[in-house]
């Protein structure tokens, strides 16, 4: 059995990273990062342009507007959305699409809630796709009324490209969306947007173990790149390792869909982005701890994803239980894949 991407995947991924190179380049990082009104961090132009590119349709079948693939291209697609930091609740409106109109089209900007907690981008949001039970609902907020039909408080978020707004109760009188497919519903959708978001952890992983070697190729000091010296060959080797080994996982957990596969996925993903971000400060010394450096985007994105969807206490518990279940059964009854 061959894991490694075809030949499509890898058109696929070239597709996805020359687009963003072109509409969001690091100028257009710096911008979302310097802005002062936070909401001013997604771009509905290509916030469309994705959507004409079927970055949010991809899962859906061809005769729904889709292109018939399936997770795992999905995940490399958001492996490139991490890996340039692209704003926006990219994984909300993937899950939303086929539920909620104008979603897999780019024209609808959709948010998402498990329940009380913290929202993102509810400001410039047109929809609330709620996922606290076991069907997924919806609530509409065009118009930027999402803070006050949600009684949504603002908060100051720890990155300034992610607007967040603190809810305390849901309102009742949702709806309930119809589900596609028979098995999942909310327990589906919310186990998919944690393997998606772990992608973007591992998209970061990636680029910040780049911007390390890069730096440690051009820097010197005492009459050599810092790259010539142990220590920091030792960091970057181990960045190298964590952003591998959670990819593969990420990769793996892509095909089998299982809460354990993914609960294991999204703990390396998030150990990966956090602790890649951090080493990659430390390579870059005193320059990197500056306002200007790329690494603090990355690394407080990373720590913002990690809360997202499944925390590692969550991810903790769904292992916790697979490794208690019967041999050869899943918590949920299921069977192992490919047994």
């Amino acid at each position: 059995m061959d894991f490694r991407p075809s030949h499509d995947q890898r058109a696929l991924i070239a597709g996805m990273r020359t687009l963003l190179a072109a509409r969001f380049p690091r100028e257009k990082l710096r911008e979302s990062v310097d802005t002062e009104v936070p909401e001013n961090a997604l771009d509905r132009s290509l916030w469309r342009e994705l959507g004409k590119c079927g970055f949010f349709s991809l899962r859906l079948s061809e005769k729904d507007g889709g292109a018939g693939l399936g997770l795992a291209e999905a995940v490399f697609l958001f492996e490139e959305a991490g890996r340039h930091l692209l704003p926006g609740p990219l994984v909300a409106t993937h899950m939303a699409a086929g539920l909620i109109p104008g979603a897999a089209d780019g024209e609808t900007v959709v948010t998402a809630l498990e329940g009380p907690g913290m929202v993102e981008h509810l400001s410039v949001a047109d929809a609330v796709l709620v996922m606290d039970g076991d069907r997924p609902r919806v609530l509409e907020v065009a118009g930027a009324r999402g803070p006050r039909v949600l009684q949504g408080r603002p908060v100051r978020s720890v990155d300034p490209t992610t607007p967040l707004h603190h809810v305390e109760r849901l309102p009742k009188g949702m709806g309930a969306l119809p589900l596609v497919g028979a098995e999942g519903g909310a327990v589906r959708l919310r186990r998919e947007a944690a393997l998606l978001t772990a992608a973007q952890q591992v998209g970061s992983a990636g680029r910040t173990l780049d911007m390390a070697v890069s730096h440690a190729k051009s820097r010197r000091q005492f009459g050599r790149p810092i790259g010539a010296f142990q220590a920091v060959q030792h960091l970057c080797a181990q960045m190298l390792a964590r952003t591998e080994l959670a990819r593969v996982s990420v990769y793996a957990a892509s095909l089998t869909a299982t809460e354990s596969d993914i609960a294991g996925a999204k703990l390396l993903a998030d150990e990966a982005a956090i602790r890649n971000a951090r080493d990659c400060l430390q390579v870059h010394g005193g320059m990197g701890f500056t306002w200007e450096a790329d690494v603090h985007p990355h690394l407080k994105r990373a720590w913002l994803r990690r809360t997202q969807w499944q925390s590692a206490d969550e991810a903790e518990e769904a292992l916790t239980r697979a490794l208690l279940a019967p041999s050869g059964e899943l918590p949920d009854g299921n069977r192992e894949p490919f047994e």
